[in-house]
């Protein structure tokens, strides 16, 4: 596993002024990252695009965004890469044949999906997420794809958690960080 460079400080700090916490949401204990501030800022959201697609595996066949917030930083690195972009979604969101994953997260659990036939065996995959917290999501997602044919080479998120230790459940895994919290 190589070591990533450290992305430059000017737009970590932009992205960091622009992510907002939110207390108690969406039950009591736990502080929400509002990445919205971000998205709504056309030069950060750019330039965190950028620097995830910069950041990435070279051959990267296709991206996938893990609902929600997964799909607006995965379609852009997708275009971005010239690469195919997959949804993968909570339970009983897709209208055909899927495949599922069920996981925990930091306040309860969740079972995600993909089309069964959308992952060509083979293909090189980058994962694309808002936040690395448990770790729970991220592994189920790699885990689901990896059962479809997909080999996922790399995971990036906008921000993590590092209290929540969500790198244990991805040991061994090459993943990239704007924010760390």
């Amino acid at each position: 596993m190589t070591t990533p460079l450290a992305p430059a400080t000017d737009l970590v700090e932009r992205a960091r002024r622009l992510v907002h916490d939110v207390p108690d949401y969406p039950q009591p204990g736990v502080v929400f990252k509002d990445i919205t501030p971000l998205l709504a800022d056309g030069p950060t959201f750019a330039a965190v695009v950028r620097h995830m697609v910069a950041r990435a595996p070279a051959d990267i066949d296709i991206v996938v965004g893990v609902e929600a917030r997964g799909f607006i930083l995965g379609a852009p690195v997708a275009l971005g890469l010239g690469a195919g972009f997959v949804p993968v979604r909570k339970e009983g969101k897709l209208p055909r044949a899927t495949l599922a994953g069920a996981y925990d997260l930091e306040y309860g659990s969740a079972v995600l999906e993909v089309h069964a036939d959308v992952i060509p065996r083979g293909a090189r995959i980058l994962v694309v997420d808002d936040v690395l917290a448990t770790g729970g999501t991220a592994a189920a997602t790699a885990e689901l794809l990896e059962l479809a044919g997909g080999v996922v080479v790399g995971l990036a998120f906008l921000m993590e958690l590092t209290f929540l230790n969500g790198r244990d459940k991805l040991a061994g895994r090459e993943l990239d960080v704007l924010l760390t919290y």
